[in-house]
């Protein structure tokens, strides 16, 4: 094998895999930073607190976020374009009625899963219910919380699973072939998912593996339908009914307001403590519930069950 046929594949007509990745975080980084970085300085100057009182971080957070998600969606839209040759909609937005309908599904799954943890957690006596509806600077919660977790749901999902597992599944197909290649692809990037989460207050390693998890879940509908639309809303809701409506932390992230004010106790091995319930025996149930879900509405849907295969192989533009 030459050098050239190391870092170039002739038959795409593009680069191969690791340096595709490595070209993408470049792009990504980029863009990111150059969207990102005046802004936060000239609200540094001008000392602007967006949302002041609204919660701890919901100001801050909506507008780093949002700088940030507009960075990767543009950061990836340029890398497939330049470095993928694939076409925007084919990293899982089509975007089409059946898109929707299935975005639809994953908003309605996340916020059955959250409330059947809230509601075991509460059956249990493991939470008290102080309030509801408490606080000046609940709508403002609400609504920054919306925005922000569905540029959240939208963002990430959109580059780990749409941009970072299509381009692992697509580079190793060849040696792995195509199931075993989507596997690894899961893996790797449910458990890179998994560490992005690692330095969130409150993580440990334990927490770590249970994003990966929760990875693997919201990979299930990519995988299953070839679109990022189930998770998506799946991803949207269950950080926004886990935080702005039940008050639990949201990957160890506390907003200081939600609809449902609660004191948590209970064993932290079931309920995630102060991480939360993702990192609880509660979360990985729900979890395991949301695959199972997930596969019967693919089932029900579609007629059958099987992972689509167009994950691991580009339609180049």
């Amino acid at each position: 094998m030459s050098l050239q046929s190391l870092v170039w594949n002739a038959e795409e007509g593009r680069a191969r895999t690791p340096l595709r990745i490595v070209a993408g975080v470049v792009v990504l980084v980029i863009v990111t930073a150059v969207l990102t970085i005046p802004p936060l300085i000239v609200l540094s100057i001008l000392d602007v607190a967006l949302l002041a009182g609204a919660g701890v971080g919901v100001g801050s957070a909506l507008v780093s976020t949002g700088l940030s998600g507009i960075g990767t969606v543009v950061g990836v839209w340029l890398a497939g374009r330049y470095v993928d040759r694939r076409r925007f909609a084919d990293f899982g937005l089509g975007l089409d009625r059946e898109w929707w309908i299935d975005c639809g599904f994953g908003l309605a799954l996340g916020a059955l899963l959250m409330s059947g943890i809230f509601l075991l957690e509460l059956g249990a006596g493991w939470i008290e219910v102080r309030a509801l509806f408490a606080g000046e600077a609940l709508l403002w919660v609400v609504v920054g919380s919306v925005v922000l977790f569905l540029i959240v749901g939208v963002y990430e999902e959109l580059l780990l699973r749409g941009y970072l597992l299509t381009n692992l599944a697509e580079g190793s197909r060849g040696s792995l072939g195509v199931a075993g290649a989507i596997a690894l692809a899961t893996v790797v990037s449910s458990v890179v998912f998994g560490a992005l989460h690692a330095s969130n207050p409150n993580a440990t390693l334990v927490s770590a593996l249970a994003i990966s998890f929760a990875g693997v879940m919201l990979a299930l509908g990519y995988l299953l339908t070839g679109e990022l639309a189930i998770p998506i809303g799946l991803h949207i809701t269950w950080n926004l009914f886990q935080g702005t409506v039940y008050g639990f932390p949201v990957s160890g992230m506390d907003f200081g307001a939600s609809v449902v004010d609660i004191e948590q106790g209970g064993p932290a091995v079931a309920t995630g403590g102060s991480f939360g319930p993702e990192a609880g025996l509660l979360g990985f149930g729900a979890m395991v519930a949301g695959c199972l879900l997930t596969v019967a509405w693919v089932r029900w849907r579609y007629g059958t069950v099987g992972i689509d295969e167009d994950v691991a192989i580009p339609d180049l533009r």
